[in-house]
């Protein structure tokens, strides 16, 4: 194993990621590195599909479980903590294994992207705040489409944050933003071994389909009860994520639950489609089929042979 690899187990929702990582984990001396934009908050067990506790047990898993969903969070932020995180396990001599579906998330390891670029101006924020407050955050998001046509076509007007971000950058003479998923520059610090796990369409769609239906059995509506009565809407970032803004609606009589839960479906498969979509945009990704075995468990094998001839 080089002293530079790490293993990357990426996928779209419900493949198996989590439990595919655990093996890597335990078969080559690993830690897991969660890449999800949902399972690093507290409080939002259920709806996250967060390792349990039992699977937690069997691998050490970082940036899980440690943000609390009234706070803030970047892309930028997690590109630290997941890069400090990467080091110290590669310090250990151990083997660093990225597991999660965020894409992003993901680019922000492999790719340079730099965040660092015009510290803000408090002046200009405020003045923009306070236009929102006054005409609604349509106004700001005009003043965004007026500087940046492309970037005010990727950021939704509701974002305020970041579309207030987005004008300082141009204000501060960035000229056109490029969007961070087209970024290049690969970050030579490590040396990734890509794999996608996949399965065949009709059997992710039932997995997720009974994921969602065990999510429910679990507690899923009293979960997200339980994040409204801390003070969490539907505006706060956390909150929406897939499966948390259908309960909310359900919650507010927007919906009945039958609904909510087959909206809730239908958005995860679309999500999975998008997942893959942005996977495969790796030129180095491995695609690793796990419909093509027997059972689970001759999947697992396969699939750490697999690795065992990379790693």
């Amino acid at each position: 194993m080089k002293d530079k690899h790490i293993l990357v187990v990426a996928g779209p929702t419900a493949v198996g990621k989590t439990e595919y990582a655990i093996e890597a984990a335990k078969a080559f001396n690993g830690e897991i590195v969660s890449c999800d934009s949902m399972q690093l908050y507290r409080y939002m067990d259920i709806g996250s599909a967060k390792p349990t506790r039992q699977e937690r047990a069997e691998a050490v898993h970082h940036l899980i479980d440690f943000l609390d969903p009234r706070e803030d969070f970047s892309v930028a932020r997690y590109q630290v903590l997941a890069r400090k995180s990467i080091d110290d396990i590669m310090a250990r001599g151990r083997l660093p294994i990225i597991s999660g579906g965020t894409g992003l998330y993901l680019n922000s390891i492999l790719y340079d992207m730099d965040f660092a670029a015009a510290g803000g101006d408090d002046a200009l924020r405020e003045e923009l705040t306070a236009k929102a407050e006054k005409e609604g955050p349509q106004a700001v998001h005009d003043i965004l489409r007026d500087l940046d046509r492309e970037a005010a076509d990727r950021i939704h007007p509701n974002n305020l944050k970041k579309v207030i971000r987005a004008i300082e950058r141009l204000q501060a003479g960035e000229g056109k933003l490029r969007p961070f998923d087209r970024v290049v520059s690969e970050n030579k610090a490590y040396e990734p071994l890509l794999v996608c796990l996949t399965r065949d369409r009709g059997e992710l769609y039932d997995r997720i389909d009974r994921r969602v239906d065990l999510l429910i059995e679990r507690g899923l509506v009293e979960e997200v009860q339980s994040l409204t009565a801390m003070g969490l809407t539907a505006d706060d970032i956390s909150m929406k994520g897939i499966g948390y803004k259908e309960i909310i609606e359900y919650l507010d009589g927007e919906t009945t639950l039958e609904d909510a839960v087959q909206k809730i479906k239908k958005n995860t498969r679309h999500y999975a489609k998008r997942q893959l979509t942005w996977f495969r945009r790796y030129a180095t990704i491995n695609m690793f089929d796990l419909s093509e075995y027997l059972s689970e468990e001759e999947a697992k094998r396969g699939f750490i042979h697999w690795l065992e001839k990379r790693l």
